[in-house]
């Protein structure tokens, strides 16, 4: 008679012994050595990555704005310190990327086309709004300070509501409308130059929100447009392709208590922009043909 049987059955019934005592088996061991052993892994690569970044002739310092309100320690705002290699060409994104994967997966922040198109990473870097992806790190004093937008709620880190933003630009009704299509099913809906150079600049609006951050009228008035939103509303207004009713309602929307005429003139939009978009001028011109709409010759 065979002795094998027996002696797998003990070694069966010894393991369900062990589970009910707590005793973790085998397998748990193994799998615990082996996550052990990633750990160890990353923590050799962190350490790596920083010796390289301490050996590096010249390191960026910088000091990024922290806050976390789902975890019970980050909830108090912070900023945390962090040298990144300096590479030539560098920008802020590109040191903010190096620290999220070198130190800190948890730091968040927005970022998408790196091309300055998408206005996603729109930011207060030493006290300027700028985009992230197109500020050159040559051209800030350090320690670098990145925080998020002001005048709007922070979400995590360096992310903050854009709702509000984007309910403003809505406001406006930011699309092309006409009153008449070209009668041909083929013929296209002709611009002049003219009109096309005049409105071409209003068209670089990307959404990024810094102008809105910068303005202190919009600070303290959340109902103000914002010179965002009266940009687009330009683009489309003197769009002479437009029609005349729906320029006339544009007027009307951008003429009221908080529209244009709440714009103080102060040129921090236009200073902040990253587009180069004349804002200001935009907003003034606004200004001149809700005076000429409502004229009235008797």
């Amino acid at each position: 008679m065979s002795t094998q049987i027996p002696k797998e059955t003990e070694e069966t019934e010894g393991s369900k012994a062990d589970a009910e005592a707590g005793v973790p088996s085998k397998g748990d061991v193994r799998r615990a050595e082996k996550r052990r052993r990633a750990a160890e892994k990353r923590e050799e690569r962190r350490a790596e990555e920083a010796e390289r970044a301490a050996a590096a002739e010249h390191t960026i310092e910088l000091r990024v704005f922290r806050y976390d309100p789902d975890v019970e320690e980050k909830q108090e705002p912070r900023f945390d310190t962090y040298h990144v290699p300096f590479e030539k060409g560098m920008t802020v994104l590109d040191t903010l990327i190096y620290a999220r994967d070198t130190y800190d997966s948890s730091l968040t922040f927005r970022h998408s086309c790196r091309q300055a198109v998408c206005g996603s990473d729109a930011m207060f870097v030493n006290g300027g709004q700028k985009l992230a992806c197109k500020t050159q790190i040559v051209d800030l004093e350090e320690p670098i300070r990145i925080e998020p937008l002001p005048h709007a709620d922070v979400r995590k880190d360096l992310v903050v509501d854009m709702e509000h933003f984007y309910d403003q630009m809505e406001a406006v009704e930011p699309y092309f409308q006409t009153d008449e299509l070209p009668e041909g099913e083929l013929e296209e809906q002709r611009q002049s130059r003219e009109n096309r150079e005049k409105v071409k600049m209003s068209t670089r609006c990307i959404w990024c929100g810094a102008c809105m951050s910068s303005c202190n009228v919009a600070a303290g008035d959340n109902e103000y447009l914002g010179p965002a939103a009266i940009n687009k509303a330009y683009r489309f207004a003197m769009d002479e392709r437009e029609g005349e009713d729906v320029k006339q309602k544009r007027l009307e929307i951008i003429e009221q208590e908080h529209g244009v005429w709440r714009c103080q003139t102060q040129f921090s939009c236009t200073e902040v922009c990253p587009k180069d978009i004349p804002l200001t001028e935009h907003i003034q011109e606004l200004k001149r043909e809700a005076v000429k709409s409502n004229l009235k010759f008797w």
